[in-house]
Order: C-alpha cells, then sequence, then structure tokens
C-alpha cells in the first residue's frame, strides 16, 4: 500500500489528445499545484517534455517541470532538486524501468519524490514509470507465451508500494505469463497487470480502475503447487489454485483483504 498519497500506475500510451481521462485525473488532483515531469526513464527524453505540455496545458496544471538526470551524480545538483520546491505531483514518464532505480535510487531525488508522495501529493508513472513503483519491478520477459523457468529478469524497484508487482501493456502484450512467474517467484506479493490507456490509482488500501482497458491482479497467497524451485530451465511454469481477478473501470481491490469490489451502478 502507498503512504499517504496517491499513487497512480499507467499501463503506457494513455490518450493525450482527445478525452485525457487519465491525465484529467492527475490534474483534478493536483489541484493547481507544480507537476514535476520526470523523463529519466529515457535514453532520449527529447520531445517527452513538449509532448506532455501540450496534454496537459488546458487541464488545470499551472506549472510543469521537467526531470532529467544523465548520471547519478546529478541528483545532489542543488537545482534539480529545487524543481521540487512546492511540488503537488510527480509523473515518471515511460522508457525504461532500470534508468529509474539505477539513476535516482536511493539519491537525494527519490528523497523528493517520498517527500511528495508522504505530503499526500501525487505520484503517477506510464509503462516504466508504472513498474519501478513496485518494491522488485519486471524488467524483461517473454510474452505472448506461457512462462518457462529462468525466463524472467526482475530488479529493485523504488518501492513506493509493498507487497506488489506491477506489470504493463498487459494485454496488448500478452504478458499473463510473465505476470503469473513473477508471482510464483514469491507468492505473498500480488501481480498487477495494467492495459495500455488504463489506470490502477492506488490510495491507502485500495486500488481503483479507470480507463479504456482492464487491470488484472494475480493473487497466488493460496496456490497449492508450483514447480518453480525443482522445475529446470525453460520448462513450462506449473502453478495450481492461483486467483485471476480482471478489474474494468470503476472496479477497486482491497489490497489488505485481497478482494475485488464492482463498480457501483448508479
Amino acid at each position: 500500500m502507498a503512504d499517504h498519497g496517491v499513487l497512480i500506475a499507467i499501463g503506457g500510451h494513455e490518450d493525450k489528445e482527445g478525452d485525457r481521462e487519465i491525465l484529467k485525473e492527475v490534474a483534478r488532483r493536483l489541484d493547481g499545484g507544480v507537476l514535476v515531469l520526470a523523463t529519466v526513464a529515457s535514453h532520449e527524453p527529447e520531445g517527452y517534455f513538449e509532448a506532455y505540455e501540450d496534454a496537459f496545458k488546458d487541464l488545470g496544471v499551472t506549472e510543469l517541470r521537467e526531470l532529467y538526470v544523465h548520471e547519478r551524480t546529478e541528483t545532489s545538483d542543488p537545482d534539480k532538486l529545487a524543481l521540487f520546491d512546492g511540488a503537488a505531483g510527480v509523473f515518471f514518464t515511460g522508457g525504461d524501468q532500470l534508468r529509474i532505480s539505477s539513476q535516482i535510487g536511493d539519491t537525494p531525488v527519490e528523497s523528493r519524490v517520498r517527500d511528495v508522495l508522504s505530503r499526500g501529493g501525487v505520484i503517477a508513472g506510464t509503462s516504466a514509470g508504472a513498474s519501478m513503483m513496485s518494491e522488485t519491478m519486471l524488467v524483461r520477459g517473454s510474452n505472448q507465451e506461457s512462462y518457462r523457468i529462468g525466463d524472467l529478469h526482475m530488479a529493485p524497484g523504488l518501492g513506493l508500494v509493498r507487497d506488489m508487482i506491477i506489470d504493463q501493456h498487459f494485454a496488448e502484450r500478452g504478458r499473463i505469463g510473465r505476470l503469473l512467474g513473477a508471482v510464483a517467484h514469491n507468492p505473498r506479493v500480488l501481480g498487477v497487470g495494467i492495459d495500455e490507456d488504463t489506470a490502477a490509482i492506488i490510495e491507502g488500501r485500495r486500488m481503483t480502475v479507470m480507463g479504456a482497458g482492464a487491470v488484472y491482479v494475480v493473487d497466488g497467497t493460496d496456490s497449492s503447487h508450483s514447480n518453480i524451485a525443482e522445475g529446470s530451465t525453460q520448462q513450462a511454469l506449473s502453478m495450481h489454485d492461483v486467483k485471476l481477478h480482471v478489474l474494468s473501470a470503476g472496479d477497486s481491490f482491497d489490497l489488505r483483504r485481497r478482494r475485488p469490489e464492482a463498480a457501483r451502478e448508479d
């Protein structure tokens, strides 16, 4: 569960030109405050800031500031840290989640991000910016096929949310196999797969879904069997009694009780 503020994990390719439902929700929660746009995940960040500046310009975001670091040494730069002064939120763009964790993990910049969250602010992230929120993040793994033992690369994330691992571009890239593989490694952790143009909003002990697609929740708490430890490399995963919840817009999930709740009808 997130601490104090709100996390908005987006599955990538959120609408920036039409109704912009998810970006409107980010703007609504900022309530006119400053937003730091962190383009750290990209090896070539040119163009990201302008795209989001256009997307947010008429949504009530009064000031947008870009944060980018080429090397970890820059995370102590007073000018970089000053970007967070008075910030109501931080938005992490897509790219490579390893760039986020390796460049700002355990640095003064990460501390500033956590300060925003602890003050009740908004931390949003799309694609790689969503994956890095969990304690352990998925980095690589095959799409469109059953999980094969050993075919998964994970790394420490920023740990903004506990007991969860987040994957993105989920249905579009056929990532159910690798998410099951991640949960098999540690069934205590919930697997959360987020479709494109879809967001999982995590506030306190509740996760709520908005957007065009679905959020998939894999719960292995009560699984009765797995061959993850004994199976040979490249053997297909075997895992029994796993719960799968599929949530669409308006549905929510109690992270403490691990129970879904359908959207309320008007």
